[in-house]
C-alpha cells in the first residue's frame, strides 16, 4: 500500500448542510422595501448587506433583497451606517 492509498482511507467525510432560501421555501414571504424589520435581518450591525453564502438566499432573491435594502436606505427606513462610528472631526482629545 502506498502513502496516497493510506491517506485516502484515513480522511473523514464531512457533509455540509446547504442552506435553503427562505423566500423559495415559503412563498408567503415577500421582499418589500417598506418592511424594514425583515430587511434588517439581512444587514449587519454596521449596516452592511449580509452575503448570499451566509444568509442562504438564492441568487434571484439576494438581488431582489439588495435592491429593497438600498431603496429602504434612500427613504430613511434603514440606516446606511451606525452612529457609533467616529469621524476625525468628532474625536475627543
Amino acid at each position: 500500500m502506498t502513502y496516497n492509498d493510506n491517506f485516502n482511507h484515513q480522511r473523514k467525510r464531512v457533509f455540509i448542510k446547504h442552506k435553503i432560501c427562505r423566500f423559495c421555501a415559503d412563498s408567503s414571504l415577500k421582499i418589500d422595501y417598506k418592511d424594514s424589520k425583515n430587511l434588517a435581518a439581512f444587514t449587519t450591525e454596521r449596516g452592511k448587506i449580509i452575503p448570499r453564502r451566509i444568509s442562504g438566499n438564492c441568487a434571484k432573491h439576494q438581488r431582489m433583497l439588495a435592491v429593497a435594502i438600498k431603496r429602504a436606505r434612500n427613504i430613511a427606513l434603514l440606516p446606511f451606517t451606525t452612529a457609533k462610528i467616529k469621524t476625525k472631526e468628532h474625536r475627543e482629545p
